[in-house]
């Protein structure tokens, strides 16, 4: 226990604040600074990458591209349905045919990426074959056989 009177109040009732170190004079911080430059280089890194891609998509939709759409076969009654762009719209096309082969081109501007070309055959049935070919190369091809059946050339 402590030799001081219990009602006596202690010369040094808490403890003396211990003095916080200072910053050297003439030393900024320099964190800040290089986490401002890496923020800083992220953006512009992000911007130019936008402005790329921006740039290629803006090519893209002004070029011109044909494509051509095909049915070959045996079968007296086939419906066609594909897609088609005007004034730069989506749309889709449907004909019946009753004579094979038939032969349908497009000039369209922009993407046309993803499109399906369906030849579905009716009740009497027969064979057919459909392809796709774009000007860049692209072919792609399928066929059907049997009532009612249907070849899809897709991914064009």
């Amino acid at each position: 226990m402590s030799d001081q009177d219990p009602g006596s109040v202690p010369d040094q009732p808490w403890p003396q604040p211990q003095p916080q170190p200072q910053p050297q004079p003439g030393r900024p911080r320099q964190w800040p600074w290089v986490a401002v430059v890496v923020v800083l280089v992220l953006a512009c890194g992000g911007a130019a990458a936008v402005a790329v891609v921006a740039g290629e998509l803006s090519r893209e939709g002004t070029k011109p591209l044909w494509i051509t759409y095909e049915v070959t076969g045996t079968a007296k009654d086939v419906d066609v349905t594909y897609p088609t762009w005007q004034d730069g719209d989506l749309s889709t096309a449907r004909l019946t045919l009753r004579t094979l082969p038939w032969t349908g081109e497009l000039k369209t501007k922009g993407f046309m990426k993803g499109g399906s070309f369906a030849v579905t055959l009716g009740e009497s049935g027969g064979e057919v074959a459909c392809a796709v070919t774009v000007d860049d190369g692209t072919v792609r091809t399928a066929s059907a056989s049997g009532a009612f059946a249907t070849a899809i050339c897709s991914g064009f």
